[in-house]
């Protein structure tokens, strides 16, 4: 007897099968996408707060003054300090949904590829996600204490709104030293990741002949070490007493 595809099993009957369709934006693509976007804002950003407080070598008047101007930017349109609470909600979003694209294709990578094989570039490749991890970790975990010391002043021994230059100069007195090595860890723990994100998006945007990766290494390593440099001259100049 000859039996056709819907007659072999009766008792079971037909199975529909359906598809979830993933989200763009839930893709490897769309969270790559995610990445850049939100790498590029907190990049932008990193810039201009770093040109911000190298205003503090310009001394007590004109560094307050800039602080106060940040509180009046957008305004009349804007309430006073409106713009900066955008701008942290802003920041607040991208880094969260730096980590979560970052986390994500993490996992899915190690879900990939289960079996560790031992080679040189399997071992260049834990090193930089390593880097990236615990960097990352280092790097949270100072913009809560940034945020504390120098926003909001709970941890600052001047704790003035009014005064953000007396802030600055207390906050990185050479009493606390403490403070200025957990900022070096940080800003250093940045700097790699700094390296290692452009790097790699400079890769995605074409740079993968062996000239193009140079010329890309070359480009994240001088951008990382000038925007460090940048950031650590603030409290070193404190801590040395070149400001006060």
């Amino acid at each position: 007897m000859h039996w056709t595809t819907d007659q072999c099993a009766p008792s079971v009957g037909r199975v529909v099968v359906t598809t979830r369709t993933r989200s763009p934006i839930r893709s490897n693509v769309g969270l790559k996408a995610v990445m850049a976007v939100t790498g590029i804002f907190l990049v932008f950003f990193l810039i201009a707060h770093m040109l911000g407080n190298l205003k503090v070598f310009a001394g007590d008047a004109s560094f307050n003054g800039y602080a106060h101007w940040l509180r009046e930017i957008g305004g009349p349109v804007l309430p006073n300090v409106w713009f900066l609470w955008i701008m942290r909600v802003g920041l607040l979003v991208s880094v969260l949904g730096h980590i979560w694209a970052a986390t994500v294709l993490a996992l899915r990578a190690r879900t990939a590829r289960p079996v560790r094989y031992a080679h040189r570039k399997k071992v260049r490749g834990s090193y930089a996600a390593r880097t990236m991890r615990w960097g990352g970790v280092i790097i949270l975990l100072f913009v809560i204490y940034h945020i504390l010391d120098l926003t909001t002043g709970h941890l600052n021994p001047v704790g003035d709104p009014s005064r953000p230059y007396a802030n600055v100069v207390a906050n990185f007195a050479p009493a606390r030293w403490y403070v200025t090595l957990f900022y070096t860890l940080a800003i250093v723990a940045l700097g790699f990741h700094l390296r290692h994100g452009i790097f790699s998006a400079l890769r995605s945007l074409g740079q993968q002949t062996p000239r193009g990766e140079q010329r890309a290494r070359l480009v994240a390593l001088t951008f990382a070490v000038v925007l460090c440099a940048g950031y650590l001259l603030v409290p070193f100049a404190v801590l040395t007493g070149l400001v006060s």
